[in-house]
């Protein structure tokens, strides 16, 4: 069973060394080790991707719980190999087409998975959620500003499995993304990686006279739109004088909802994975 451990807290000595020790301890094979120090942030994270025996999990996260207890680290274990239909986080700000169509995926059986919580730093998707039987948690704090530990603590409540920001238009500071490290966070990017990065990338295309436009589904790590985690992209093509504003209507209400939805079910499907920050196939 492949099981990853992901360790953040405040930096400090030693704090590696007792996780390391338990899990070679048990005769665990180490697969992928990755350990940060942010100093501009003070931050210690650490991911452990490891192969186990299915009956060592239960003993493994209490042993975990109590390092991270006595280190004052905040301590998560998970397993893609835990549940056949992984919980999905959906969140959003503003744009609902890419929610509603992993909404209707799933309902429709197209993504093998469950929708969890829907989480949003705006109210705007309450009602899309409502509407599909899903647990809604708003964690703004005025004029879009986003609880990020809230956040955290959400994903965490309702045990899920991979966090799917659909065009949830707010940057993931860096000890939240190393908490669901290892590949758990899914974005969706309104351009093409690494090309046009940032956050107008139609404008920014547009203005580099482009006739080809496009969307990336992409797994997040601390780097903003880094653009080597690249799960999927697909395109659409206008002719020579097309109107901007024609553009981005394409793009969000036909391209962008395609381009995630197939990027998560490849993910869900364990057709890809994140390993050491690339992507590999995990299926031929």
């Amino acid at each position: 069973m492949q099981v990853v451990v992901t360790a953040v807290g405040p930096d400090n000595v030693g704090l590696a060394d007792p996780i390391i020790h338990y899990v070679t301890g048990q005769g665990a094979n180490i697969a992928e080790i990755q350990m940060y120090d942010h100093d501009e942030e003070a931050l210690f994270a650490m991911l452990l991707r490891i192969e186990v025996d299915p009956e060592q999990l239960p003993l493994l996260r209490k042993a975990m719980l109590e390092i991270g207890r006595l280190k004052n680290l905040s301590v998560r274990v998970w397993s893609p190999d835990e549940r056949p239909r992984p919980r999905i986080a959906i969140c959003a700000t503003y744009r609902t087409e890419t929610p509603v169509a992993l909404l209707r995926a799933i309902r429709d059986g197209v993504l093998k998975a469950e929708a969890a919580v829907m989480i949003g730093n705006r109210q705007t998707c309450r009602g899309l959620a409502e509407q599909f039987g899903v647990p809604w948690e708003y964690i703004g704090r005025g004029e879009g500003r986003a609880d990020d530990d809230r956040m955290m603590q959400v994903c965490d409540d309702y045990n899920v499995d991979y966090i799917v920001l659909a065009r949830y238009m707010r940057v993931l500071p860096a000890a939240s993304c190393w908490k669901y490290a290892g590949g758990r966070i899914i974005n969706l990017h309104h351009g093409l990686l690494p090309g046009f990065p940032g956050f107008r990338p139609y404008q920014d295309a547009f203005a580099s006279r482009m006739l080809t436009f496009g969307a990336t589904c992409h797994f997040i790590v601390p780097e903003l739109d880094a653009g080597n985690q690249i799960i999927n992209q697909t395109t659409f093509t206008v002719q020579p004088g097309a109107k901007l504003e024609d553009i981005i209507r394409r793009g969000q209400e036909d391209n962008e909802p395609r381009c995630l939805v197939e990027g998560v079910r490849r993910v869900v499907d364990r057709e890809v994975q994140l390993h050491f920050h690339r992507i590999v196939a995990t299926k031929a």
